[in-house]
């Protein structure tokens, strides 16, 4: 299990829940199971979020592992150039 920590509206979106537990391996795995448990975080998992494992952004990188000893926070998807 990996510990998630959803950052500003996520979490509301997660019934309030800053922080959850979710069994995956890789990002996708992540991501689909937090649509599953988490119907609230669907549209916006959807559209588009980043990943911060260990303070490094991860875009679009769905088979990226991941494991217990990540930190890995989720927030909405940061754009720019």
């Amino acid at each position: 299990m990996v510990k998630v920590m959803l950052w500003g509206s996520l979490a509301v979106l997660a019934e309030g829940k800053p922080e959850l537990e979710i069994k995956a391996r890789n990002i996708k795995q992540l991501l689909d199971r937090l649509a599953r448990d988490h119907p609230g975080l669907k549209h916006v998992l959807a559209k588009g979020v980043s990943i911060s494992i260990d303070g490094m952004i991860y875009n679009d990188a769905w088979f990226q592992e991941i494991n217990d000893e990540n930190e890995i926070c989720i927030l909405p998807r940061i754009e720019g150039g």
